[in-house]
Parts: structure tokens; sequence; C-alpha cells
């Protein structure tokens, strides 16, 4: 027997020739083998000579002979009974452990298969995904034997509904799209699990386990069964098993760039793997893009099994209920069958989706198969006839299921075989920003959320149900971020060059045109002017409202805004955003109806509000609203809080601090006396308390008077401020305002512990920009920067420093970016004059970066 030392310094060494083989790593499916067999030699060479009374089974990715190079080299260790045999399962895995080879063990007796059938469906799933390593061969034979004995067909369509609801589960948790830009390359949509479980869901409708010696992997000994089986044909095998390869490699290169197990691949890490491919900084994005095409194969590939394998498990419905829709296709029971074996035109590919939708239906798998191949067969030889845009046309005045049915179009490649400006928006991504899936899957995101808006009891829901018709807002939403993959800067301009060339090509008039022109054009105006400007600023009103040729015009941007944003990630869409886009399309909608100019609509609100009795009977009160010019403030305070403010003024305290609760924030209003660096020592208070500032109002009283509002989450959780910090925040900003605290002391102190954060939270690098824009009253400086802790009192430090007065600020935050709006003037009342925007840009730029 060798020596356990020699063994595991030889099993060292042979590991890490084969982890630092270049040529191996860029091919997956040979890495893994050679990986997979080195381990089973050093596992026969521990063990060699021993007699061994069980068997050891290689499971999980070990036993498909796809082993990356961190995952766990599963063993199950299989006894006829366990009692009695403790000491020698001890001994085993010490044996291993010693040699190096770091086993994840189970151990299973024969009386567990029935438990485990019982108790835990999912769990059983281990026991048929093994292969014989060593041990009693015999054993082993009547443990896979007894294991397919026991299920009855009962229990098979338990298990396969348990794999389909498993499926749903885990797409909810990693990601429900096989383009999700990080993704969990093992369990998101369109990941290695998906093909897992088709192949589990195949071994138990046969009865078989895919077990051999031969040197591949599972993966290669299913698609072989399947073309055996005629399920799949080369041309289906070999786009699925490079796929497969791909993401494969992805996870091996993952591994081995991180040296521990991940499957979360994140944007440094994709460059980073791109790079070592070959590719460069410039066309790194490439990489990725190969990458999604992979994923949605093998999602493609799984859905249509798992429907084929949901209709042989379903009781069948009789022919005699089965529809003619035409002479190609037939429907029954909800799902649309092909009365022929065919390659389809684009035409014809354009009718069935149009059913599809119309009827809610599915594609029966045969059905859905050959459209796949047929679109393949159009990309490639770039058929298209005129006619096939009549069906589109009709696809996009469906009463619903539009978005379903163009995200089904492009799943099968018939989107970007029909549309080949949108074929481009297939798979392309900007890393560093907050987007959460590709530019094509984002869109058709966009276009389903619309539809969910219907019956809603909301603005946005009435707004969407009072469209006679939707096709304008649906093809405006599809266009909206064509021109992305040309140019992201500016894609809105180029955008309506594309869209006018798709628009006539479907055959649509001027007059829907020049609409879905408009609305590419302006698509990101409204979340700008709604997020970075003061919407109770005349000014800024009327610019926007001079945009609108129409209140039509600004129904569809206001829905196309709201599709847009939605569909960026889960928690990009908050009821703060929500408000401020109503807040102005409220405004705008006024003054479009009216016929109102911005300063007419805000005199309006503010009559409004001071004949109130409740305001006009207390002089106190109306004195106090009549000193703030922005009808801002009493937009913002209810009349009760507007009464408070009045009493603490009134009162002898120099600082009043209010503190409120609403779904999203903690609002924090501080009342003092104004200072020209009263912001920026809040937000320094802010920052030391590990405060994140989402939104800063700033009043101030003809008599100098500040009324600061802020609205802010806890860093680390981004949720509510804990109302036990109440008090600990409120002595801080008296503290701060009094001069009794030293902030840049303890900014720095408190600096010191955040990198631990800010590692976790802030992982993406965007540049930084800065902007000028020249108001009538104001200059307004833009500031795009990576999120950091304590940035937003770095900026207004600076900001001091440099003698501008902030008059107000707008802060919004996405994902680990930030886009903060300042309207400013010098400390003598006086517009930023353009001489002075290079060294501002110059001493906010290096104020950032020092923190970054």
């Amino acid at each position: 027997m060798e020596n356990s030392s020699d063994i595991k310094s030889q099993f060292y060494q042979e590991k890490e020739n084969l982890f630092n083989n270049p040529s191996l790593q860029k091919d997956s499916l040979k890495f893994c083998i050679r990986y997979s067999l080195l381990v089973e030699e050093f596992i026969y060479r521990t063990l060699a000579g021993r007699k061994i009374d069980c068997v050891l089974a290689a499971s999980g990715s070990f036993s498909r002979r796809e082993l990356s190079p961190y995952s766990d080299i599963d063993l199950m260790i299989i006894f006829r009974e366990i009692d009695g045999n403790e000491e020698q399962i001890r001994e085993l895995v010490a044996l291993l452990w010693d040699a190096g080879i770091e086993i994840s063990h189970t151990v299973r007796q024969f009386s567990d298969i029935t438990r485990f059938l019982e108790e835990d469906l999912t769990s059983f799933t281990q026991f048929f995904e093994t292969r014989y390593v060593i041990g009693n061969k015999s054993l082993y034979k009547e443990w896979t034997d007894k294991i397919f004995s026991v299920l009855s067909e009962e229990d098979k369509k338990r298990l396969i509904f348990q794999y389909f609801s498993d499926i749903k589960a885990r797409h909810q948790k990693f990601g429900e799209s096989p383009k999700v830009l990080e993704p969990n390359i093992k369990s998101s949509a369109g990941g290695l699990r998906d093909f897992h479980t088709v192949e589990w869901i195949y071994l138990i409708k046969n009865n078989t386990i895919l077990s051999t010696q031969k040197e591949i992997t599972q993966t290669e000994m299913f698609l072989d069964i399947l073309k055996k089986e005629k399920v799949i044909d080369n041309r289906a095998v070999n786009r699925l098993l490079t796929s497969y390869s791909e993401l494969l490699r992805a996870r091996n290169l993952l591994h081995l760039q991180n040296r521990r197990k991940q499957d979360r691949f994140e944007f440094t890490d994709q460059e980073k793997i791109a790079l070592l491919l070959g590719y460069n900084e410039h066309n790194w994005k490439q990489y990725m893009l190969n990458y999604f095409t992979a994923t949605n194969i093998v999602y493609r590939f799984s859905r249509t099994l798992i429907k084929k394998y949901e209709e042989e498990i379903t009781k069948p419905v009789s022919e005699f209920l089965s529809i003619d829709l035409d002479d190609d296709f037939s429907i029954k029971d909800n799902i649309l069958f092909a009365k022929k074996e065919k390659r389809y035109t684009v035409s014809e590919m354009m009718r069935v989706f149009y059913y599809r939708g119309l009827h809610g239906a599915r594609f029966h798998q045969k059905l859905r198969a050959m459209i796949i191949e047929s679109a393949l067969d159009v990309e490639e030889f770039e058929e298209y006839e005129i006619s096939s845009s009549v069906f589109f046309r009709e696809i996009m005045k469906l009463p619903h299921n539009v978005g379903e049915t163009l995200s089904v179009m492009n799943g099968l490649g018939v989107l970007g075989a029909f549309l080949p400006e949108f074929r481009e928006l297939v798979g392309f991504f900007q890393p560093g920003v907050y987007h959460c899936y590709t530019a094509d899957e984002h869109t058709l995101i966009a276009i389903k959320n619309l539809e969910k808006l219907s019956g809603q009891d909301s603005t946005l829901g009435n707004l969407y149900d009072s469209l006679k018709y939707k096709d304008v807002l649906f093809m405006a939403t599809l266009l909206h971020d064509i021109a992305k993959p040309k140019s992201i800067s500016g894609h809105e301009i180029i955008g309506v060059e594309i869209s006018e060339t798709i628009m006539s090509h479907l055959g649509y008039g001027y007059e829907a045109t020049e609409m879905v022109q408009f609305l590419v054009k302006n698509h990101l105006m409204m979340e700008q002017v709604a997020f970075r400007r003061n919407l109770n600023d005349a000014e800024t009103l009327d610019n926007f409202t001079s945009l609108f040729p129409s209140r039509k015009a600004l129904d569809l941007l206001y829905l196309l805004t709201y599709a847009d944003l939605s569909a960026v990630s889960p928690v990009v869409w908050t009821n703060w955003k929500g408000e401020l886009l109503e807040e102005l399309y409220r405004k705008t909608g006024s003054m479009l109806d009216e016929k109102l100019s911005g300063e007419e609509l805000l005199y309006e609100d503010t009559l409004a509000t001071i004949t109130d009795p409740k305001i006009a009977n207390n002089q106190a009160v109306q004195s106090h609203i009549e000193s703030i010019d922005d009808v801002g403030y009493l937009n913002l305070y209810s009349k009760e809080e507007i009464n408070e403010h009045v009493r603490e003024i009134e009162s002898t305290s120099d600082v009043s601090v209010f503190f409120k609760k609403d779904n999203e924030f903690t609002n924090i209003t501080v009342i003092t006396e104004d200072t020209e660096s009263l912001l920026s020592r809040l937000c320094g208070v802010f920052a030391i308390n590990d405060l994140n500032i989402h939104d800063a109002k700033i009043f101030t009283r003809k008599d100098g008077i500040a009324i600061d509002n802020f609205n802010v989450t806890l860093f680390r959780s981004d949720k509510n401020v804990d109302e036990a910090k109440y008090d600990k925040i409120k002595g801080s900003i008296t503290a701060a305002i009094r001069h009794e605290l030293e902030l840049k002391h303890e900014f720095e102190k408190v600096k010191s512990k955040w990198w631990r954060i800010e590692n976790k939270f802030f992982k993406r690098k965007s540049k930084i920009k800065i902007n000028f824009e020249s108001y009538d009253k104001y200059s307004i400086i833009d500031i795009y920067s990576p999120d950091r802790l304590g940035l937003l009192y770095q900026i207004t430090s600076k900001m001091y420093e440099l003698g501008l007065v902030i008059y107000f600020a707008k802060i919004a935050t996405q994902s680990d970016d930030v886009v903060d709006a300042f309207y400013v003037l010098d400390r003598n009342g006086n517009k930023i004059i353009e001489s002075d925007y290079e060294l501002i840009t110059l001493e906010l730029t290096n104020a950032i970066e020092e923190l970054l």
C-alpha cells in the first residue's frame, strides 16, 4: 500500500498541473473529465488492497464527470445496513482526507430508499445520479435495481411535478430570465441546473441510471441518447453541447479565478475571464453575448423537454376536441399543433405566434422544435416576406399576451430573424450600470409590465385602460433602446432614424410613425426631469411642457417611462419615484389642458393652499408660508406639520428635528438658522451615522430660517431607521449645527471601518461626470459618480469651499451609482460663469476620487 503523504503530494501536484494547463482551461468538457478521472485514480490508489464491504459511488457533478475545480467531491458510501459499520466509515473518510481528497460524503443504507421517497422527494434525486467508483459491485447493482423497483408510476409523477415546482422556485430566487446580467451559472434560468433537471426527469421516466466507465461526461451521454431516440437532431446536439460547454467553461474559470467555489458571475469576473480567453478591453462584451446565447439555448431546450414530459404524463385530450385553425395549425386543450412536419416561412411563423397570443396557448414541443430550426434557417439565409408584417402588426394589436408572445418569439429566435435591428439588442448589455437584464430582455419585460397595469386602480392603470389602441405604445417600447448597440450615448437620437425605417418597413402610417419617433427620442426625458429637477420651478415646467405636441403624447410618454424604469430591475421602481413622475405628469397635464404657464400653475397651487380656512385664519402660519418662495413646501408638508413648524420657529429652540416614517424612507426635517455650510454639515452627520440620503429638499424663509428635508435609509440594510437611533441622530445634528462636533475628525474615524462595508456593497466602477446647465435663476450642476458612504458630504463640503451656495438638491441612487443635481449660486447670489466650469469640475472630481 502506498504512503498517504506520498499520495497526497502527488495528488496536489497533478491537480495543480491540471488547473494551470491553459489548453484544458479553455476546453471545459475535457478539463472536467480529466479532473474527475484524476480524483477517481487517487481514490483507487488510496483504497487499493483494502477490504471494502460497501460501495463508494460518485454523485453530483463528480458522478456526471463534470467536476469543476473547486466543486464538492461528492461521494455516496452505500451499505446494506449502516449499523455496525461506523468504524469502517470513519476509516474510509479519514484515509481519503489524509490523501488530500477532501470528499463531501453521505452514508446511505437500503432502507433510505423508501424513507426518502416518502419524506424527501428532492433528496431522493441523489440516489439515481450515481456512478460506481470502488467497492462491492454486486451491492451497487442491487442498490440501483431497488431504486427503480420501489418507484410506482404515481411516485414518478409526484417526483416530476416536484421538479417542475423546484425549477420555478429556483428561477424566482436566482433569476427567471436566461439573460440576467450577473447570473448564477448553475441556478439562474438557462443555467447548468436546468439541463441537469431535464436529465433527472428522463432517468425517472425511463428507469435508468446514466452510468458508464467511458471517458465522457453525462451530458454527452444524455444528448447521444436523445439523438438516437430522434428527440433532437445532429444540428441541435451540436448547438446544445457547444452551449453547455460554454457555461461549464465559465464556471471552471470562475473557480480558478477566485480559487474557490463560486457560481455568481459578476461583472468584474466576466471581464477578467473574457481577457483570459483572448478578448480585449474593447470587445470583451462579445464574450458575454456568446454566454447569453448559450444560456438561451439551454433554457429553450430545457423548456421544450419539460413541456414534452408534462404532456406525456398528463391525461391526453380526445382528438375530437381538436380545432383546425387553418391548413397548417390546429389547437387542442390550449396547445397549438402543427399538422405536418416542415420548415416554416417567416409569415407562417408570425401567423402561429398570432394564434398563440390570441388564444393564450402554448406550442406542442414538436411545433416548438420546428419553429426553432425554421428561425435559424431564416436568419442564415436572410429570408423575409412583406406579408409577415401584417401578422406582426396584428400581434401588436392583441388585447392581451403581447409581451409574452414577443418574449417567446425572442426566446425561439424568431423576433431577431424577423427584425434584424432587434437581433443586435439580443444579449447586449452595459456593465457597471443599474440594469439587471440584457437590452432585449429589458425591452420585453417593459411591455409585460405595461400589460400588468390593466385593471389597476391607479393613475397609470386607468390611463393604460383608457387607450383604445395600444400598438403604438408597444412599438415605442419595443424600439426605445433599439440604437443602444450602435451607441449608448445618444441612443435616443439615433433610435429616431432606426424607428422610422422599421415602422415604414412594417407598414405603419405617418401618424403612428411620428408618435413612435417622438417617444423614442424623449424616453429618457421624463425621468431626468422628475428625478433631477425641481418640479416647483416654473422654468423647469415650461421647458418640459413645451416638448409635447399633444396631451396624448404626454400620456404615452408617462406610460413608456414607467415601463422602462420598472423593467430595469425589481428594486429600481419605488413609490418615491412613482410619486415624482406622477407629480410631473399631473402638472404637465394641467398646463397642456388649461394652457397655463408654469408660473400660473404654481400660483394657482399656492393660492388654493393659502385661502384654505385653516391657513387663512392663522396669521402666523399665513406669514410663514408667504415667507417661503417655493410651493414645493406646501406640497411636501401637511397643514398640521406646517403648524408644528411655526410653533417650533416661534419657540426659543435654535434647532428643531422631526422624524417621520413612510413605506420606504425615514423622513428627517431640520429647522434652524441658515448658513452656507448647513447642508454640508447635515450630510456629514448622516454619513457618520451610516445613513444613506435619497432625497434632499431645501427651503429658506426670507428671514434666513432654513427648513431642510431628507429621505434617508440605513446604509447596510437600505431599510427605515430604527426609532431607537433618533435621539443619537438628533444629538449629532444639534452638535454639528452648534459647531460642537468636529465633523471632519468624526468622518475620518468612521471612514476607516467603511472599507469592509464598501467592498460588500460597491463593486462597480463607473466614471465621474459633471455637467452644467444654466437656468434663469440658478446654475444647475449634475454630478454622476459611483456611490460611496459619505459621498454627499464630500461633494457639499467641496462646494462650500468653492463658495457655492446650494438652494435645492435632488439625489437619485441607481444601484451602485448616484446622479446628484444641485441648484446653486455663488456667495454674491450670482449664477456660475462659464469660465469657472473647468475649475469646479476639476475640484469636485478630485474630491470624489479622494473618497473612491
